[in-house]
This record gives structure tokens, sequence and C-alpha cells, in this order.
């Protein structure tokens, strides 16, 4: 699915109005979508009560027309204005004829009248701002905002529906003012909306229902931002040839692991195999070998040179010797910051054989590399940096909080810079490539807040790109792949206890789930994990939140 940002929403309903189409016939699709999600949400609209709430835009013309709509389907229907509309507003005129109670909280004594329209509410529609130019939450749309949160908190709450975005949050960064709209439903129009899917906004924007509103059948072609789900990755995850061998399904060689870091080593090179490589080879210090050889049988062994447990400065020469052998590099999860690792990672990135097809830069391969400015330069090999918020700071020379403020525009800056995919870990994890094309995951998931889960993501990758899968479109589907098997296994366990290590098994079964829509046996040994393809899931779309447009 398609994302934009407001100002290319802007562009794109431009066009429509050029191609024949109105604002006012933009705004009757609209309305009338949101008026048909009101009645869905109630079940019937005769006899109930609505109250919607409508700013002095066009998103408050959009709430006019769903409350003329609803009040002609006998709804009991209050409109209460942000701010007067003008005398000649059409709209203004049809709920007049028909008698729909208009309140001007500008005039509303002690808003008195929006207070009691809101004590008797079952929905309330904020149709204040929408994607608009967000004006400051203060006077009376703050007045406002507080008495519908304290509304919306008491025992009975109504539902509340955003029209196009929850008002006080950023149609592009997501970001959310202090008093913005929480809502159980956002009904967007034409596109959905980046700051839809980037938190704090996603917490504020309920269930998301994307609508047509009469955009040209070809408007989100060419668009470079997408939302990742099933379907996307359906098109792009590799074929499985019957008669295929390990060497038909790529070989990975992964330069992991220390004696303060073992398990790392192991979550990455297993979960290589989870997501389908034929072979996985893992490089680690040579004291580590045996405490690893135990925890996965299937891999084969580079033991490295060694210092105290960590990689020795040699130990770069031994892995460029033996890269020939493989398709992909994975180089980072567990290695430490020690200075012998250090140097092996500079001298790997820099010098690994032009065959190599790709290689994904996790954890201590991307500090070691911020440590030497121009390093994007030296890199010769397709790669995928994984860097969490705190390592894309030190990348960058920046901050968390400013990584966190725009994590979109900070991944796609990078990205470009760097001339390398990136994928910005976190809630909503960000894609972005130096072509400027972008992908957001539509999973914020508290269980993959642990140890060791960017380890299994890094391993996911690489072995996606070990079977032929070019950067951008190994990244997506691993960051998917990865966000679903978590969420699938939240069914079971909420959402705290997860391990690492649970991921490995329910890879596999999230990818057999997309490609089939039906759930297969529990791998010996992982369980029964509730919610892959259960009952009511939809493979298509992320199964806690929700997008119900695809």
């Amino acid at each position: 699915m398609k994302l934009v940002t407001a100002a290319r929403m802007r562009d794109l309903e431009a066009q429509a109005i050029s191609a024949g189409s109105s604002v006012d016939l933009l705004m009757e699709q609209a309305g009338l979508a949101v008026a048909q999600e009101t009645w869905l949400t109630l079940g019937t609209v005769a006899g109930r009560r609505i109250l919607v709430l409508c700013g002095p835009g066009n998103n408050g013309g959009d709430g006019l027309v769903a409350a003329r709509h609803l009040a002609e389907w006998e709804g009991d229907v209050v409109v209460s204005l942000l701010a007067p509309r003008a005398e000649d507003d059409p709209h203004m005129a049809h709920l007049r004829s028909a008698g729909v109670p208009i309140l001007n909280a500008g005039e509303d004594a002690d808003m008195a009248g929006l207070q009691e329209a809101l004590d008797h509410a079952e929905v309330v529609i904020d149709a204040l701002l929408g994607t608009g130019r967000q004006r400051p939450i203060q006077g009376v749309l703050a007045a406002m905002l507080r008495r519908l949160a304290d509304a919306a908190a008491r025992p009975r709450a109504p539902k509340v529906i955003a029209v196009d975005l929850p008002t006080g949050v950023d149609a592009d960064s997501g970001r959310a003012d202090e008093l913005a709209v929480r809502a159980d439903l956002t009904v967007t129009f034409g596109l959905a909306k980046v700051g839809l899917f980037t938190l704090p906004g996603s917490e504020h924007a309920g269930r998301i229902q994307v609508v047509d509103i009469g955009l040209p059948k070809d408007a989100a072609d060419g668009e470079p931002l997408d939302l990742l789900n099933a379907a996307w990755v359906r098109a792009r995850l590799p074929a499985r040839a019957t008669a295929g061998h390990k060497g038909t399904f790529g070989r990975v060689l992964v330069v992991a692991g220390s004696r303060q870091y073992v398990g790392a080593a192991r979550l990455a090179a297993e979960a290589c195999y989870r997501a389908g490589a034929g072979l996985v080879t893992v490089a680690c210090p040579a004291s580590v070998q045996p405490m690893l050889a135990a925890a996965i049988a299937e891999a084969t062994w580079l033991p490295l040179e060694d210092e105290r447990g960590a990689l020795a400065a040699t130990a770069g020469g031994t892995v460029i010797d033996a890269l020939a052998g493989y398709d992909v590099l994975l180089i980072g999860p567990g290695l430490g910051r020690s200075a012998g690792a250090t140097v092996t990672i500079q001298t790997i990135l820099a010098d690994a054989p032009a065959g190599v097809r790709g290689c994904v830069i996790d954890a201590d391969a991307l500090n070691a590399l911020a440590d030497h400015a121009g390093w994007h330069d030296r890199l010769r090999t397709p790669s995928v940096l994984t860097p969490h918020p705190g390592e894309m700071g030190r990348l960058l020379g920046s901050t968390i909080e400013a990584v966190q403020d725009d994590r979109l525009g900070v991944a796609m800056r990078a990205a470009a810079r760097w001339g390398q995919t990136v994928v910005l870990k976190g809630a909503h994890t960000v894609v972005a490539t130096p072509e400027g094309r972008g992908a957001l995951s539509p999973f914020a998931n508290a269980l993959l807040a642990t140890a060791g889960t960017g380890d299994v993501l890094a391993g996911v990758i690489a072995g996606l790109l070990a079977q032929g899968l070019a950067p951008f479109e190994a990244a997506g589907c691993g960051v998917y792949l990865h966000g679903m098997a978590a969420a699938d296994l939240g069914g079971e366990l909420g959402d705290r206890g997860l391990l690492a290590s649970d991921l490995l098994g329910a890879l596999p079964r999230a990818a057999h789930t997309i490609l089939h829509g039906r759930p297969m046996r529990p791998l010996p040994g992982f369980g029964d994990f509730a919610g892959v393809g259960a009952p009511g899931f939809d493979a298509a779309a992320p199964p806690a939140g929700g997008v119900d447009s695809l």
C-alpha cells in the first residue's frame, strides 16, 4: 500500500481537479465515506446520537457533508464549529434546512452546548484540522480537545472517528501534540498518510480505513513510499525450486560473536537458515567457536585469529581470503568494540571482493564505521545497514532524539548520502534506498524490545539476499517477516517475555502464512504458535491495529 506526505496528497488532489473533478466533488466523496464508516461503527444510524466537530477548512467541510448524510439517515446529529463558516457555505445551508443544531464553540458560553452534546454522544467525528496546516493547539481548539479527551476517558465513552488524520497529529512525521485526538478509527482519503504509520501518530489513529474519493486510477503509480504488507512480501519472496540444493539458495558468511556476546552469532546464523539460505558459515574468534558449535549444528565454521575472546587485528585477511566462496557477508553481531575487532571490520568492508552479492552491516560493525569519517566512500559491496536509533545517531554525528523526531526523513537522507540501503530499526521500522524509495513497517511491537532481536533481523535479511533478492526487497521482506513473527507470537505471550530465539521457529511459519494464507504444523520443539493463520487473521495486514484497505 502506498503512503504519501501531506504535500504530495495536495498535488494528487490538484491533478484530480485538473482532470475534471472539483473540490466539492472530492469533499462530497470524503464526507459520504465518513458517514458510511459511522454507520458501520454504530450498526445503524437512525436515532443514534452523533457529534461532529468541524474546523474552518476543507477537513471541516468533509465533516459537514458527513453530518448532512447522517441527518438524512435520521441520525440525531449535532455540529460544533471551531470557528464560523462562510455565510454562503452550501453545506451549512443544507444542515440548517435539515434542522441540525449547529454550535459555534467560540460563542458557546463555557462550552455548555458542546459539553451536553459530548455527554450524550455515541460517536464523535473529529473533522477539525486533518492534514492541513497544523495550527497551534491553543485557545478554543485546546478547550474543545480537552473536553473530548475527558469524554473519551469516561466508562461509557463515545467512539471517536478522525477525518483523514486525528487533529494534532502531523501528517508527515507522526508527531503528536499533547492534546492530539486519540481516535478509534481514522478514515483517510485517497492514499494513507505517512504520519498514520509513525509513532506516536499510529497510537492516535486507531484502526485505519483508506477510502477512494475519486483520484485518478493511476494516482499511486510511481509513488516512492510503501507500507509493507503481506501482498508486497508475497510478490517478492524468492521461489523455492523443488530440485534446488544448498548452493541454489545461497551461501552466507556470518562474521560475528565474541566471548562477551556469544549468542549474537548463533541468532544471526540460524536466522539466515530460517529465512531460507542454503549454507551458513560462522566466522568467529577461535576460542568462541566451541561454545557455539553445539548451539547450531547446521553451521560450518571459520575460526578466526583471537585476542582474549575477541577478533585479532589480523583476522580481516582470513575473512577476505574466504569470501570468494560466499554470496553474502553478514558482519557485526556481537563482535564487540575491541581494537582488534574494529580493525578487522574496517579491513573486511574496505577490501571485500567485488564478487560478493551483498553485505549486511549490523551492530558493532556500524559502530566501527562511525569512528571513521568518509567510511561510506570505501564500501565496495552493495550493502544493507541496519542501525537502531543510537547507532544511527553515531553514524550521523547526531542524537537519538533527532533521529526519532524524523525517522523517515533521517533514513531517506542517510541512504542517499551513503549510497546504500538503510534499515532504521524501531517501532515502524523504516527501509530507505539511495534512489529515494522507502517503506514503513506496520508493526510497532514491544515484544521486540529485547536483546538479540536485531541479530535475528540481520540474519533474515542476509538469508534473503543470499537467495537473490536485491537489497531493498531483501530488507523490506526481512523487516515484515520479522515483525509478523513477533506479532504472531504475541497471540500467545502478550506484550512481554519474548526471547529473540523464539523468533527463529516463527519465521518460516510466518513466511508460509504469507505465501499460502493458512497455518502449517508447528516445527518440533517450537510449540503451536497461536495467531499464525488463526481464524479471521488477514495475512495482508498486521493482526493488531489493522489497515482495512488492502
